[in-house]
């Protein structure tokens, strides 16, 4: 079992580190608040630490999970930053959805220090940190995967490495393209079926055992018709994510009409006061 330490307590990071502590590795955590890293360590055994660099130092690997490109410079390169404490050799792992250019900003910095480093964003949403069936899409070098591959798998179902620095976040960025497209898609449908006087959940009770059936069908649809959207992936996380993407395609020259329009559809929910809800509220938007 390894010495490590987890950045960032949210929603994701909290179960994340904790399937670690069970797993059986030394866990030392740091938070922004203090306050929920004590709590953290009450509840699974483990220590809290007062800056990022108290967390990572002596540690062979260090994972964070925290909001924003300027969230995860601060813990890694800043004055308390995780990196100044890192011994050569140690494993950085970043699993929060940022830009491609801060994954390979951090690498080039890691390894100039001798760090092994990898951006592993996620999928999967609360649920899937909570049970331990994420999917992680990586990029880095294969000595950093091998080092991280067998620590993450305490937490994930699936783990894909992609390519060198940058590339689990452009995975990432491909996974919020298709499910932006998916969910209007849904909205759309289940909007119609209502209008057109069906039995919606008959509905797609029929369809999803055919060909459009999808994740998002499957546990969205009934509390789509519902009107239940307090679970899940957020729409102002997921207007974040869109905005990495269409800046990355703005750079790479690449056309995204439909994630592009889905995006502004998103804007309306959260001036609709839905900014904390699941992505499925996109349907209110027919609702009024």
């Amino acid at each position: 079992m390894a010495r490590v330490a987890f950045i960032g307590l949210g929603v994701m990071g909290y179960p994340m580190a904790g399937h670690l502590a069970r797993a059986g590795h030394d866990v030392t955590v740091y938070n922004r608040t203090a306050a929920k890293a004590e709590a953290w360590a009450a509840q699974h055994g483990g220590r809290a630490a007062a800056t990022p660099a108290a967390a990572a130092e002596g540690a062979e690997a260090v994972f964070a999970c925290v909001g924003a490109d300027d969230d995860l410079r601060a813990v890694t390169l800043g004055p308390d930053g995780a990196f100044a404490a890192m011994t050569p050799g140690a494993l950085f792992a970043d699993h929060t959805t940022v830009s491609a250019a801060i994954a390979r900003e951090l690498a080039a910095a890691g390894e100039g220090r001798g760090l092994l480093v990898l951006d592993a964003p996620v999928s999967g949403g609360q649920a899937g940190a909570e049970n331990g069936q994420l999917t992680i899409m990586v990029g880095g070098s294969d000595a950093a995967f091998a080092a991280g591959e067998p620590i993450m798998a305490a937490y994930a179902k699936r783990i894909g490495h992609l390519g060198p620095a940058g590339s689990g976040q452009l995975a990432k960025m491909v996974n919020q393209i298709c499910i932006a497209g998916v969910v209007q898609g849904l909205a759309e449908a289940l909007h119609f079926a209502m209008a057109a006087g069906l039995d919606a959940k008959a509905v797609v009770d029929v369809i999803g055992k055919g060909a459009a059936q999808s994740w998002q069908m499957d546990t969205r649809a009934p509390t789509m018709i519902d009107g239940q959207f307090d679970f899940g992936f957020a729409v102002d996380w997921m207007r974040k994510d869109l905005g990495l993407v269409l800046d990355e395609a703005r750079r790479a020259g690449v056309s995204l009409p439909l994630t592009a329009l889905v995006d502004q559809f998103y804007g309306d929910v959260q001036a609709m006061g839905g900014g904390r809800q699941d992505t499925s509220s996109l349907i209110r938007r027919f609702r009024g």
